[in-house]
Parts: structure tokens; C-alpha cells; sequence
């Protein structure tokens, strides 16, 4: 899908020069990437502390196969 963007040309220059990728398409779908794998990981953060832990729960019990 070919999309028209007005991308800050001076950001697109670092970001190829730090990101090591030969072109500006794949230097924007790495930080596509990047950025939807780091919101996914804050998710993932938000839920520390708002789950409820079992201490008497034996998780080395439940490999055996029984």
C-alpha cells in the first residue's frame, strides 16, 4: 500500500544513519516495528501489581504429567 508522508527529512536522515538500514522504506518499517513492540512491552509493565498471585500455588507440581 504506497502512502504519501511528510516525514521530518532530518529525522529520517539519523534515523537511517543510526538504524544501518540501506533504505527509507526500511528504515521506517523497523521503527514501525520498534515502536509498536515497545507500546506492546508497556502494556505488558502496566500489569505488574494488579494480578492476583497464589502463594500456595506449586508450579514445579503442575509439569508433571500425570
Amino acid at each position: 500500500m504506497a502512502t504519501n508522508l511528510a516525514i521530518d527529512p532530518a529525522l529520517l536522515d539519523r534515523a537511517l544513519e543510526v538504524g544501518g538500514e540501506k533504505t527509507k522504506r526500511a528504515t521506517v518499517n523497523r521503527a514501525l516495528r520498534e515502536f509498536v513492540a515497545r507500546r506492546e512491552q508497556e502494556r505488558i509493565l502496566e500489569l505488574f501489581g494488579k494480578l492476583d498471585w497464589d502463594e500456595e500455588f506449586d508450579y514445579k507440581h503442575e509439569r508433571h504429567r500425570r
